[in-house]
């Protein structure tokens, strides 16, 4: 197969390791920086261009888009779907599962369990928004926020308050949510590849940081899911529309509950945790796809929704 990586980085160890595992299973590979990607939009005969040339037809592209240029990968993304191209993930699940609003009003529609959350636009509303999620302390977040930044815990009604009224006068979209103590600043990703969840590591949170991020100074390990776990992971992705997906999930007493789907879940973390290849089963997952026969389109779960 002739395969396509979009990211903005070839040293990243995700892009890295993507690339390694396409060409030991034989397949040749290109890594795509997505915002020197430039498009002909036509009908006739759409085509891509890249750094003053035109790009070939590739059999399968593997998006690796970073929260900060998502709409423009997303628009290249759509471009070689267009051209026939296979994506491990399609750009109308990437778009859903950047907006934390849209991918928990989706997930709620379903009956996923998700941690109680608010969401307002007026500060006169933040008394109530409070109390609506249970009262402090409670977790304020950037709608467009990844990798724990712009997440904060407000331990009292005032700093609650203060907090919210900050974000709401710079004008960004926020969400409040209940604070789920009996997580203990630990959450767990579900690394789901088609309808498996393949992975499954513990993130806890570094002394006194309440954020389990690995980016955050986080650790990882090994943990083993529940039946409910699993079948909730799965049920995420697939609500997504993704067919790789990165669910984090809180053990509440209640049951899991969903914090956020990824749909560019990294890969050090996991497969160091876990000691599995983790990229090696992309590359299958792609090769399973393209073999079931039939035209590109398909084999795609949410062509035609926006």
């Amino acid at each position: 197969m002739h395969l396509a990586i979009l990211s903005r980085n070839t040293k990243l160890y995700s892009t890295r390791r993507l690339v390694e595992a396409a060409r030991r299973r034989g397949h040749k590979v290109k890594v795509l920086d997505a915002l020197r990607c430039y498009m002909n939009i036509a009908s006739s005969r759409p085509s891509m261009h890249y750094k003053g040339k035109e790009l070939p037809r590739y059999d399968a592209i593997i998006p690796r888009i970073g929260a900060s240029v998502t709409r423009y990968g997303t628009a290249v993304l759509r471009q070689f779907e267009m051209m026939g191209t296979f994506p491990l993930n399609e750009s109308v699940a990437i778009t859903r599962s950047r907006d934390k609003l849209r991918s928990l009003q989706l997930l709620s529609r379903k009956g996923i369990g998700l941690p109680i959350t608010g969401f307002a636009n007026k500060p006169d509303d933040i008394p109530d928004l409070i109390k609506m999620v249970g009262g402090a302390p409670l977790v304020i977040k950037l709608v467009e926020g990844t990798q724990g930044i712009g997440v904060v815990l407000a331990e009292t009604q005032k700093a609650a308050e203060s907090v919210i009224e900050a974000f709401m006068g710079l004008k960004a979209n926020i969400l409040v949510q209940e604070f789920i103590k009996e997580a203990g600043g630990a959450d767990i990703r579900c690394f789901v590849i088609g309808k498996r969840v393949v992975a499954a590591m513990k993130r806890q949170g570094a002394e006194g940081e309440f954020r389990s991020n690995l980016h955050r100074g986080g650790s990882a390990t090994l943990v083993k899911l529940t039946p409910e776990e699993r079948a909730t992971a799965l049920r995420a992705s697939q609500i997504m529309g993704l067919n790789v997906a990165g669910v984090d999930i809180l053990r509440s007493d209640r049951g899991p509950v969903v914090m956020e789907v990824n749909s560019s879940p990294g890969l050090e973390g996991i497969e160091q945790a876990t000691a599995l290849d983790i990229a090696d089963a992309q590359i299958e997952f792609i090769e399973n796809r393209l073999n079931t026969g039939g035209l590109p389109e398909n084999r795609t779960k949410t062509r035609g929704k926006g």
